[in-house]
């Protein structure tokens, strides 16, 4: 049996940082109200010039050079992202070119925050079947290009970053990637989304002000429904991964959840009855940064020294769709 090997992992986040203090000047809140709601103190913020590839891209090179992987062995590209470059063509095939992964193909994967969670299980499947050799798998967003300063409930909470794992095939092991769960519910895709920008309300159409009545051009969400939902989730779905693969949470070496909220990350902990020493946070300094949460939080668990090889390891997301699923993952 071949399993998908995690061999290299690395993350890039921009260089200036958006404290509360800042967010003071702009909208009416406070350093004590965000960090009583959410746990964060700062996010990252990318300058004009840089966008999704750029985090990609330098996360990528970095996950390859660790895995010690010449770009050339690369056989796909797989970036998980929903604030891509441009509506196409596709932020991974930006990342293939930039990297020189000359073989490989490239394709996007939009599950919002739960896209890195998505993505690795589409590489693993991959590799397992026979189809590829080496994967890059990457989460990466840089959701304050399109929020709205002025909005409260969400300027706080997002930040921008990107992850990148390097999977690769390997015979007669129990490392890699071991099983996934992914859900939806269509019907909650109300409750946090942005309009403007696809087929169903243009730029053009906002523009002449023939958009639909609501629509803005900004993330908008319903932060209680998706904080109740959320909740339910994350433990919903760990606890259906560890039954399907006949383990329980005393199994888990280190648990590794989407980093949007600390009060969410505190009760899926709960839920699974694993100690503080077992979770992994780093919400604190970089908020919600989407689909590069996850595997940021896994490049800096390995540089603390969190995570050895032989771990098991359990990740976790929600997001927009509504999105939501869970990896476990021999290191």
């Amino acid at each position: 049996m071949i399993r998908a090997v995690i061999q290299g992992v690395g993350h890039s986040v921009p260089d200036q940082i958006l404290s509360n203090a800042d967010l003071e000047k702009l909208v009416e809140t406070n350093d004590a109200w965000i960090i009583q709601r959410t746990g964060i103190s700062e996010r990252r913020k990318s300058a004009p010039h840089e966008t999704a590839s750029t985090f990609a891209t330098i996360s990528g090179r970095i996950a390859l050079e660790k895995a010690g992987i010449d770009p050339m062995e690369v056989d796909q590209v797989i970036v998980a992202t929903v604030t891509s470059d441009r509506l196409f063509p596709g932020t991974a095939c930006v990342v293939q070119d930039a990297l020189g992964c000359n073989s490989a193909g490239a394709f996007d994967v939009g599950a919002a925050c739960a896209g890195f969670i998505y993505a690795i299980s589409i590489g693993g499947s991959m590799i397992e079947a026979g189809r590829a050799k080496v994967i890059l798998v990457i989460g990466v967003d840089v959701l304050t290009k399109v929020i709205d300063y002025t909005d409260r409930g969400t300027c706080v909470l997002f930040g921008d970053g990107a992850g990148a794992v390097v999977l690769r095939g390997e015979e007669n092991t129990d490392r890699g990637v071991l099983d996934t769960v992914m859900l939806s519910d269509g019907a909650g895709g109300k409750h946090i989304g942005m309009d403007v920008g696809g087929s169903y309300c243009t730029p053009v159409d906002f523009k002449n002000g023939i958009s639909n009545p609501g629509d803005i051009p900004y993330l908008y969400m319903a932060g209680a429904e998706v904080y109740r939902f959320a909740v339910g989730a994350m433990g919903d779905a760990c606890i259906k991964l560890l039954q399907k693969v006949g383990l329980t949470s005393e199994d888990i070496d280190l648990f590794v959840p989407h980093q949007a909220n600390s009060r969410i990350i505190d009760s899926a902990a709960a839920r699974l009855n694993l100690p503080e020493h077992k979770v992994f946070k780093n919400v604190h300094k970089y908020g919600n940064t989407s689909g590069g949460s996850i595997p940021i939080a896994l490049s800096e668990a390995e540089t603390e020294g969190r995570l050895k090889k032989g771990d098991l390891v359990m990740t976790v997301g929600f997001g927009a769709g509504l999105v939501w699923g869970a990896n476990l993952i021999r290191w």
